[in-house]
């Protein structure tokens, strides 16, 4: 009969005991009541902030933000800054009257260039020094005999 009875031991494996359905109710009722009070708290804090927000929102935001400010209209003065480009590039105007430099319209400028062409490069000097073309690098006049007399070694 001894063999039937079972001690209790602490290190059984499983349960020994049922779970205590009082401890589990204290513990939902106390979540309950927390979720409750934070609530209710963060309703107060939203309405004491959005009293708060009224009283700021009737200041002139203008007269708040120090300097630089953003452009009150950005598209209107994208047009004037383009329109006053455009009348630099389309019209005359002195540079520097003291040297006879004039500002024209583009236009008429690409045609004077057109017409008069571009400044070019200076003549080579008969230095030995080539100019590289379009055909090749260009050698210079002096290399020319020595790389031919190393080509019949």
């Amino acid at each position: 009969m001894e063999e039937n009875k079972h001690s209790q031991q602490s290190n059984a494996g499983h349960e020994t005991g049922e779970v205590h359905a009082w401890a589990v109710g204290k513990f939902a009722i106390g979540l309950i009541v927390i979720c409750a009070v934070s609530m209710t708290l963060l309703f107060g804090l939203y309405k004491f902030f959005n009293s708060q927000h009224d009283a700021v929102s009737s200041v002139d935001p203008v007269k708040v933000f120090p300097e630089p400010r953003l452009q009150q209209t950005p598209m209107p003065d994208l047009k004037e800054i383009r329109d006053a480009e455009d009348k630099l590039l389309s019209g005359y105007a002195w540079v520097d009257p003291k040297q006879g430099l004039v500002r024209m319209p583009i236009e008429q400028a690409i045609n004077v260039l057109a017409k008069k062409g571009l400044p070019g490069r200076p003549e080579a000097a008969a230095s030995g020094i080539s100019m590289p073309t379009e055909s090749g690098l260009g050698t210079p006049a002096a290399a020319e005999p020595a790389a031919s007399e190393e080509h019949k070694k």
